[in-house]
């Protein structure tokens, strides 16, 4: 380093320290602050000893009650003994349970006091598929999960017992419409403490733990859910729902979607979220969950199972929870929502990422061009049938220009065949097989043709093909949004209905997936000129190949998305126009053919040019295969 440079630094040094110093707080404010911090402790002291007192009041008050009732029934006075307090105790243990209201804009939760579990979520700008088409329609909140479907409980160890507060009887301490205290306190100086609180406009609840007292150990956190079926196709439902959850610093993971599974966590964990087809349920602490004896689970139900149509999958978490020693606390959130992109962006914590766009290349396609593009038309108040068909056009203008370059190539190859099939006559025997390769690749030089030019445009649009293949099903937007004769676009569409399962294809015909294989059909059939008959035995045939998939569609998608089924009939059937458009208007194939002659009569008349590695390759190549066969014979 040079004179300036060191100074330099030694000067931007004494600025900054100067800088802390000068903003250090003084003396003063540092007692002020700790006074505040002291004074804030003392409130909540005295908050928790005015409830401990009250709720001792109480007892008292039912003690006297008790005793009081003896009076009226013998007239003499009664002394309680240790056995009719061991009885009161056991009353007291077995009081019966009560159900309590939360309720917000958007959410309403049920809380029990029987261990002070969430007994219940409901959301209540939706409805489930069955209350949405019902002809007798009631205005029913959607059922996330019901009474007895779910249970939060803490595990842990305190002088030598396990304790587990699901089998508690909470009291409430104090409620409003949004909000509710319980306590269980078995003896003086020991408490758990709940406090859920609900917050207008969001679809969260705030989840305050409080223990004192136990000098706990071990703390788990255990939280079960059987969540209920709220869409048409149970079995779609149960496809595409598992426990996803992300690690501190790390990208998020699931579970299986398809068969039971279970893991144990190998680092602490900052969220989980149980999720279904388009809603969550997810819990974050503040803090985080460690990964001591920390596992998830998910089932699903077998049939015979009571809740085998009714319920998607059985979930289950059990993590550990930062609650040990004499005095502390936990705060969590509880997202109960909607699996909508926005929403969950909206909580800075990563739960978009519970939405299965694909993988890689194709979730970036849907997170930065598909979504996009469809939130902007759908901000116009349009239908989201017209959504749908400006998106694709959207997409298809964009992709019009690699559209052009594989008709013009397809042409060209057209124009190639009989000389292609020439070849092929020319060359019929294996062993030749490398001078035909030759011989094809001068011919497509000398003409400017390349078969390759048809594969690569091909080959840029299928992750846009693959990307929506995932956008569709997986888009909240289009939940109960009726197009045509659709009534629900995030489901089948279905114009009859068998009343009996075709295996393999259902109980409904959908006409959108119909409308898709005969589109896909046409296409296939106005490209077929240009597709290669099959060359050698055992190699399949490409035609054949081709016009079998259009009807392999037809099973494939028949449960689908009708939205995704509409979303491919609309897009071949515009490739279809454009084809024709360019073949009929743009492109003349008498000229492209005079053209490619021109081209290959200027080429051949033309000195030779040396031969590329390439060339020079592939003639290697072919005289050690030529020595090879010599050999053998």
């Amino acid at each position: 380093m040079d004179k300036n440079t060191i100074l330099g630094l030694g000067l931007i040094g004494a600025i900054l320290v100067t800088f802390t110093l000068l903003n250090k707080p003084s003396a003063e404010e540092i007692k002020k602050q700790n006074a505040q911090k002291e004074k804030e402790k003392r409130e909540i002291a005295l908050e928790d000893e005015k409830e401990e007192k009250a709720a001792a009041a109480d007892d008292t008050a039912k003690t006297s009650e008790v005793k009081d009732s003896n009076l009226s029934k013998t007239g003499k006075d009664v002394v309680l003994t240790p056995k009719d307090l061991t009885k009161k105790t056991i009353e007291v243990e077995e009081a019966k349970e009560e159900i309590i209201t939360l309720e917000s804009d958007k959410l309403k939760i049920d809380i029990s006091t029987k261990g002070g579990i969430v007994s219940a979520a409901y959301l209540k700008e939706f409805e489930s598929y069955k209350n949405f088409i019902s002809k007798n329609k009631k205005d029913e909140p959607l059922k996330i999960f019901g009474v007895k479907d779910s249970k939060n409980t803490l595990k842990f160890k305190s002088n030598g017992q396990i304790i587990e507060t699901a089998d508690k009887n909470f009291k409430v301490i104090r409620k409003t419409k949004n909000s509710i205290k319980l306590r269980w306190s078995p003896e003086k100086g020991k408490s758990i403490t709940y406090f859920y609180k609900l917050n207008n406009g969001k679809f969260d609840m705030d989840f305050d733990i409080k223990q004192k007292g136990f000098d706990a150990k071990e703390v788990q956190f255990d939280w079960k859910a059987d969540l209920s079926k709220t869409e048409r196709l149970l079995s779609e439902q149960k496809r595409v729902s598992t426990i996803c959850f992300k690690y501190k610093n790390e990208n998020f993971d699931w579970l299986s979607e398809m068969a039971d599974d279970e893991e144990k966590m190998e680092k602490n964990v900052e969220w989980v979220a149980f999720k279904q087809s388009y809603f969550t349920s997810i819990i974050k602490p503040a803090a985080g969950f460690t990964n001591k004896k920390a596992k998830l689970k998910i089932t699903n139900f077998k049939a015979g199972n009571d809740k085998f149509f009714t319920h998607i999958k059985k979930y289950n978490a059990t993590l550990g929870l930062d609650l040990t020693g004499n005095d502390a606390n936990a705060k969590m959130n509880w997202y109960f929502g909607p699996n909508d992109y926005e929403v969950l962006k909206s909580y800075k914590s990563n739960y978009e990422d519970i939405i299965n766009y694909g993988w890689g290349l194709f979730r970036w396609i849907n997170i930065y061009a598909i979504q996009p593009m469809f939130n902007v038309i759908a901000s116009t108040g349009l239908g989201f049938g017209l959504v749908i068909l400006l998106l694709t056009l959207l997409i298809k203008l964009f992709l019009t220009p690699i559209q052009w370059k594989m008709y013009v190539s397809s042409a060209k190859m057209k124009i190639l065949k009989p000389e292609i099939e020439e070849l092929t006559k020319k060359y019929p025997k294996k062993e030749d097989a490398m001078k035909k390769q030759m011989d094809m690749m001068a011919l497509y030089k000398q003409s400017g043709a390349s078969p390759l030019a048809g594969c690569i445009p091909m080959l840029i649009q299928m992750p846009i093909l693959l990307a929506v293949f995932r956008f569709f099903p997986a888009a909240f937007e289009l939940r109960q949004k009726p197009f045509a004769w659709a009534e629900d676009l995030s489901s089948y569409d279905s114009v009859y209905d068998f009343g009996f399962f075709v295996p393999l294809y259902g109980d409904h015909i959908s006409l959108f997936t119909l409308l898709m294989a005969i589109t896909t059909l046409v296409y296939t059939y106005l490209n077929s000129g240009q597709m290669q008959q099959q060359q050698q035995p055992g190699m399949p045939n490409m035609k054949v190949l081709m016009y079998i998939f259009p009807f392999m569609m037809i099973f494939f998608f028949n449960n689908y998305s009708s939205g995704l089924s509409y979303y491919y009939f609309i897009s071949t059937l515009i490739s279809i126009l454009i084809m024709l458009a360019i073949k009929y208007f743009f492109v003349d194939e008498n000229k492209l053919r005079e053209k490619m002659a021109a081209k290959k009569a200027k080429v051949t008349s033309s000195e030779p040019k040396a031969k590329s590695k390439f060339q020079e390759r592939l003639e290697n190549m072919q005289k050690a295969q030529q020595e090879k066969l010599k050999g053998r014979k």
